[in-house]
């Protein structure tokens, strides 16, 4: 694999899709629902939408942040059998 080469999403939820979407779609439900929230109940508009945006900052965060772990730990794997255990 080309250090260059990226994880694709859909990949990426195939190999471990609970911790994806978790990682993913939970920062995004709540934005949506904070966003939801402040329309029926009147809050400022602008609290929740730099809420909103800290939680997609979150989420992309921490999908590059999986991504990464699943690349290392495909890299280990590819390597163990060639120079044994890493442990």
């Amino acid at each position: 694999m080309s250090v260059r080469q990226s994880l694709s999403l859909v990949e990426l939820f195939r190999a471990t899709p609970v911790k994806s979407s978790l990682l993913a779609l939970g920062p995004l439900a709540l934005a949506v629902g904070q966003l939801g929230n402040s329309y029926l109940n009147g809050v400022s508009f602008a609290v929740s939408s730099a809420f909103a945006v800290v939680m997609v900052a979150f989420a992309v965060v921490a999908m590059r942040h999986h991504a990464a772990e699943h690349r290392i730990r495909r890299l280990e794997d590819e390597l163990e059998p060639e120079f044994g255990p890493a442990r």
